[in-house]
């Protein structure tokens, strides 16, 4: 019998299609769009790399060269635009030193190596380095994050204190280690979590709504922190 995991991601993939994530027409992009997306909607990501493309900064040379007040201005749109800029700054230092800026070289780097250098940058965490690892190189790890939480831990399949790296490994557990399922399922997921697993859930168009258990969605606690 196939994992819970497992049907959770042939359930979605059948009713939602293909997700074609990450959008980005470069691994640096990817990286980019991958430190601006925290705390905020996509759109306003969308707005700052618009604004970083018209500058002709979405490449690691340029923007290395680029002033931090010229930075803060185009990448404003996503919010936290000091915070997010120095955060950027100190990514881009960090691929130039150890990896002469080359992408290829950060591809076939040790990958727990590597995770364990990209988390040592500031404002970098588990999510942000595993989407830069995944989506901007092609590495073999799952991404998690509120949305992955909240449906799991409504359906009773996660305990709802589950950390992130439990929750990533739960799920790991259960799928065979590959690059497209762990992009696919990841993808699939947040599109579930933004249309139906909100904060407000709306159970009744949800493709995963027969698998919650007959009581319906799994405790209290979960009930108010999601």
């Amino acid at each position: 019998m196939s994992s819970i995991t497992h049907q959770v991601f042939k359930r979605l993939q059948e009713s939602l299609g293909p997700q074609h994530w990450w959008p980005g027409e470069t691994p640096f992009e990817v990286m980019v769009g991958a430190v601006l997306v925290q705390n905020t909607a996509w759109k306003n990501v969308e707005r700052a790399i618009d604004n970083l493309r018209d500058a002709k900064l979405l490449t690691l040379q340029s923007f290395s060269s680029a002033t931090i007040d010229e930075l803060e201005d185009l990448i404003r749109p996503a919010g936290y635009f000091r915070q997010k800029t120095r955060r950027l700054r100190g990514l881009v230092e960090f691929m130039l030193q150890e990896y002469q800026g080359e992408i290829e070289k950060l591809r076939t780097a040790d990958f727990l190596q590597l995770r364990k250098q990209l988390l040592a940058l500031h404002g970098i965490g588990p999510e942000t380095a595993d989407s830069i690892l995944l989506y901007a190189l092609d590495k073999p790890v799952l991404v998690v994050d509120t949305y992955t939480h909240r449906v799991f831990a409504r359906h009773g399949w996660i305990d709802y204190s589950a950390d992130y790296h439990q929750l990533q490994q739960h799920l790991v557990d259960e799928l065979p280690i590959d690059t497209a399922i762990y992009n696919e399922l990841h993808a699939l997921l947040v599109n579930v979590g933004h249309h139906h697993c909100r904060k407000t859930p709306r159970c009744d168009q949800c493709p995963l709504h027969n698998m919650l258990p007959a009581s319906g969605i799994v405790d209290n606690d979960a009930r108010r922190e999601c």
